[in-house]
């Protein structure tokens, strides 16, 4: 029977619980953990052998943390070699499942004595790729290029700039201050050996980049930021043991947790509500791609609503379910009485405990065990991303037509006033009535998500964080905000494939400078505009309601004006 309390996990979820218990009942009967310990891919796909074939190739995350105990002194020699080398910076460049381990270990690990620090590049915005060429000495910087196919449009891109930036200082020994994470034979691995790379770190092929957190796409750029591989691998192990098929089904923390998201989700509580404490802030972003890459598919899903501004008890609908996490030592009283106050509410709630930061080793792998147990759930392949393929499709047909054209093909807005221009469906003949059709054209369960091609700064995030907060608190809507082009390789696949629940503002802007790619017809700035609209097509073609603003060059101001009327709408028609 299950148990409300558990070493890590607490489980306030009332009048759910006897749905929980019955479905773990289910699973048990089904002997659920051992076929996926022995990677049995009928509990996801029974009558697709082509889908099962495909899973049965991307089950090896189950094993990974043994796997790479044999790897750690690898590893470790090279993190020291790097030091002793004199390089003073590590940059790793990388997009979606090989990025986002390394940025969660960037914001919550301070470099150790022994360490280097690390900032990953995971955007296609030229100003911060000029920021990081400007505040990081290029020849004393390491540069890992993270691909797991090898020919991801984004780290490729990276890696050429800063590749020919070094040839202008080193010359045929460039190759020197870079590395390589990738599977065996792809093409950026040739690429490494032709330019005589400084290393090359083989990924494993039966791991999907978004499971790889504990394999070297995670844990070389760790090492390098000082983190013991050791310590590392054993919190991992503990949690893998506490998941084992040796333990009772109703004890089991991670199947638990995945039993909990799916029959939640299968509730209609499918907005899955993180909070978490400042420091760790940067991890929900790895869970949010993980989990709603994994599951918005077949018109299904469990999207991740991460970073939402705090709210009130009635902002929250009955389409959530939420989970608090609680760092040992690091008093978070708002979030405590938050929790508190939406249990005696009724809304459900999970609370894991973490003693320190080397437990999010052991959460990565927990929350791996419950996405793919909360696939089986909902009866799709949480192995494989259809979806995220339309927009790169789109993009790569915009940039074909460059040569002919000389620029992108963008057509007429459909609203121009002061610095701001609307593109899509939606009529107005000013800016309120036109957000006015907008907003109103929200349907209750339905969430609202930002969609930004624009630089991560502090005062950009401000703006957007307050549109999240007066949508959720006058239209009841769960919000999310995804920075463009990263999101296109995690929730991206949830908007096109999940549920057609989302209310979409795609924001661009023109970049104050621009920066070349090497051989190529295109910079940055079109690069990433052409991802964009690339993605909105996407969203149209598959019925999504879709609006895309356009705030000129000045950023700040536009997001202030975007505000102030979505204020006058909300608050002149709060019906909508």
């Amino acid at each position: 029977m299950l148990k409300s309390n558990f070493p890590s996990m607490s489980l306030k979820l009332g009048d759910y619980f006897p749905l929980i218990n019955k479905r773990l009942k289910e699973l048990q009967e089904i002997n659920f953990v051992s076929r996926l310990w022995s990677k049995d891919p009928t509990l996801w796909k029974k009558d697709d052998p082509q889908a099962q074939k495909n899973i049965a190739r991307s089950l090896g995350w189950l094993e990974v943390v043994s796997k790479m105990r044999d790897k750690v002194e690898e590893i470790n020699q090279f993190a020291q070699e790097i030091l002793r080398s004199g390089f003073k910076n590590v940059v790793h460049m990388g997009m979606g499942g090989s990025s986002l381990a390394p940025l969660t270990f960037e914001k919550v690990f301070s470099p150790r004595v022994s360490g280097l620090p690390l900032v990953v590049l995971d955007t296609t915005d030229p100003n911060t790729i000029r920021k990081i060429e400007k505040t990081h000495p290029l020849e004393e910087t390491l540069f890992i290029n993270a691909s797991k196919s090898g020919t991801t449009v984004e780290p490729l891109a990276f890696g050429e700039y800063f590749y020919f930036k070094l040839i202008e200082i080193k010359g045929e020994r460039a190759g020197e201050n870079f590395v390589v994470i990738t599977d065996p034979g792809s093409y950026l691995e040739k690429v490494a050996k032709e330019r005589k790379f400084r290393k090359i770190f083989a990924g494993f092929p039966d791991i999907g980049g978004r499971y790889s957190a504990l394999s070297p796409f995670g844990l070389v750029p760790a090492a390098l930021l000082g983190l013991a591989l050791e310590k590392i691998l054993e919190r991992a192990t503990k949690m893998v043991e506490a998941c084992s098929p040796a333990k009772d089904i109703y004890q089991n923390e991670g199947i638990i947790l995945g039993t909990v998201l799916g029959e939640m989700a299968l509730q209609g509580r499918d907005k899955l509500t993180i909070f978490l404490p400042q420091s760790l802030s940067s991890f929900g972003l790895w869970v949010e791609q993980l989990l709603a890459e994994s599951t918005g598919k077949e018109g299904k899903g469990i999207l991740p609503i991460d970073n939402e501004p705090k709210g009130k008890v009635e902002s929250y609908k009955d389409d959530r379910l939420f989970v608090f996490y609680h760092l040992a030592g690091e008093a978070n009283s708002p979030l405590e009485k938050l929790f508190t106050a939406l249990e005696d509410a009724g809304q459900p709630v999970l609370i894991i405990q973490m003693k320190d930061y080397f437990d999010l080793f052991g959460e990565m792998w927990r929350w791996e065990l419950a996405t793919a147990t909360a696939g089986a759930i909902l009866q799709i392949n949480p192995f494989d991303q259809p979806n995220v393929q339309e927009s790169k499709e789109n993009t790569n047909s915009l940039l074909k037509e460059l040569p002919k054209e000389g620029k992108l093909p963008i057509a007429a807005p459909t609203l121009k006033d002061d610095s701001l221009e609307f593109y899509g469906m939606w009529p107005g003949e000013s800016m309120q009535e036109l957000l006015q059709n907008f907003l109103g054209a929200r349907q209750p369960g339905d969430y609202f998500a930002l969609l930004a091609f624009l630089p991560e700064e502090a005062q950009i995030k401000e703006a957007m964080q307050m549109m999240r907060r007066l949508v959720r608190d006058h239209l009841g809507l769960a919000t999310t905000l995804g920075f463009g082009p990263r999101y296109l390789h995690s929730t991206g696949q949830f908007h096109k494939g999940g549920p057609n629940k989302g209310l979409f503002m795609l924001l661009t802007a023109e970049d104050k400078e621009d920066v070349p790619i090497p051989y190529q017809a295109y910079t940055f700035s079109t690069l990433k505009m052409a991802q964009a609209l690339g993605d909105m097509e996407a969203l149209r073609r598959h019925g999504q309601r879709v609006l895309r603003v356009h705030l000129g060059t000045q950023i700040e101001s536009g997001l202030e004006t975007l505000v102030e009327i979505i204020k006058k709408v909300l608050s002149s028609s709060p019906g909508i």
